[in-house]
């Protein structure tokens, strides 16, 4: 019998313990949690006669680990991101390599960087807690916030989770629109970054991560923004330069920031992020609505039944 392992990922079957039993009649399933920084040793060890993984945004799998897989198949991503994988190595293996694209986690995500960004703009954290203390009129000059009507709103990538946000955006607040995506035919809309960054009053990112774009905002990039500018990331912690970022709200540069992914995670306790009150964060939850989660699980089970019959998944983003 074959072997499937879902590999750090909590969700799937969670809610819908049928995904699993489905799974099932496929094969044998194993779940394994494991360090995001596990060696690929300790990795072999445990999936050496695997043949297809559920993974989630951990651990790194690198050519050594595709060198020393035998068996494997298909490596299906509960998620978008795939940057953590050797894509050439899982090519040269003929392991094909998938992902959930974002039409599945379109609205998910979308609507987790609206809520984020009302939040961080209407201090919602603050007042919650200022309620829940006896400090209803302690201090209210603290909650005074932004409105969202009216402003402009840059998206740095714009793709299927981006242009949804666009729409909310656009169409809900009624905001004008930046765009700064070098990988999108050029609209009217799209603009160089510094000029996204200068005039835009709140900026969302939601592109993957990649060489080119780590820590594309830095401390140059902050100087560059309003100082009521508040920004959301549910893309890639590591598109931030954090201790910049740290900086910049600390000294009140920009007036919020609004997160559902961060460098290092599960976060730290002692990062500084978290003392700063013009914050507001959710844990990497941005697809948790019992839809996408619904639709994320078929999609990977459909990976796995398609390779099983011995055709080709959908989505392959290593082009084998």
């Amino acid at each position: 019998m074959e072997k499937i392992a879902i590999l750090n990922v909590s969700s799937i079957g969670r809610d819908f313990p049928e995904h699993i039993e489905e799974l099932e009649k496929i094969g044998e399933v194993t779940r394994y949690a494991v360090a995001k920084d596990a060696k690929t040793k300790e990795l072999l060890e445990l999936l050496h006669d695997v043949t297809y993984i559920i993974m989630g945004t951990s651990p790194t799998l690198d050519s050594e680990f595709f060198d020393g897989m035998k068996h494997l198949k298909l490596i299906t991503r509960h998620g978008i991101g795939f940057n953590h994988i050797d894509l050439e190595s899982a090519k040269q293996h003929n392991v094909y390599v998938c992902n959930i694209t974002g039409r599945i986690e379109r609205d998910a995500v979308a609507e987790q960087a609206a809520t984020l960004l009302s939040m961080a703009a209407k201090k919602m954290l603050l007042a919650d807690y200022m309620v829940r203390n006896d400090e209803w009129l302690n201090n209210r000059g603290r909650l005074m916030g932004y409105e969202l009507t009216r402003k402009v709103t840059g998206v740095i990538g714009c793709g299927n989770i981006g242009s949804r946000f666009k729409e909310i955006m656009e169409h809900g607040y009624q905001n004008k629109i930046l765009i700064y995506d070098p990988y999108q035919k050029q609209t009217s809309q799209h603009v160089d970054l510094e000029t996204l960054l200068r005039e835009s009053d709140f900026i969302s990112l939601h592109a993957n991560l990649t060489k080119e774009n780590h820590h594309m905002i830095d401390k140059e990039q902050f100087v560059m923004m309003k100082k009521t500018a508040v920004l959301v990331n549910t893309a890639r912690g590591a598109l931030i330069n954090e201790a910049a970022l740290v900086e910049a709200l600390a000294e009140k540069r920009i007036g919020g920031f609004g997160a559902d992914v961060l460098t290092s995670e599960p976060v730290e306790v002692d990062n500084p992020l978290l003392k700063l009150e013009n914050t507001v964060f959710s844990p990497h939850v941005g697809v948790y609505n019992y839809a996408c989660i619904c639709n994320m699980d078929l999609k990977v089970m459909k990976d796995i039944e398609l390779v099983h019959k011995g055709q080709k998944p959908v989505d392959i983003v290593n082009n084998l």
